[in-house]
């Protein structure tokens, strides 16, 4: 049996949490049972299966952000956060 899809946000309401200067800081959880992004009421919040591991979590969490931001992953950079749950990520201008 095919696993679902991820639970994914409206895209107006996740960009609603970037901020002025394009960037959009996220709580990364690695190792998760399904891939989701939860508006929560002072994080953003991203679980992904992919292991913490040689960077796989940060290539999954971004993947799925421009999946849910309806952009292409390309318009995304990991600016903070490599190592860490927390993550700060550039959006491209238009």
């Amino acid at each position: 049996m095919a696993r679902p899809g991820p639970a994914l946000p409206a895209a107006d309401d996740l960009r609603a949490r970037v901020d002025p200067q394009g960037r959009l800081t996220v709580k990364a959880t690695p190792g998760a049972r399904e891939e989701a992004i939860t508006l929560a009421a002072d994080a953003v919040l991203v679980r992904v299966r992919a292991p913490a591991d040689r960077g796989a979590a940060n290539e999954a969490v971004t993947v799925l952000l421009a999946r849910a931001l309806g952009i292409p992953r390309s318009r995304l950079a990991l600016l903070r956060g490599a190592t860490s749950r927390q993550k700060v990520f550039q959006l491209a201008s238009d």
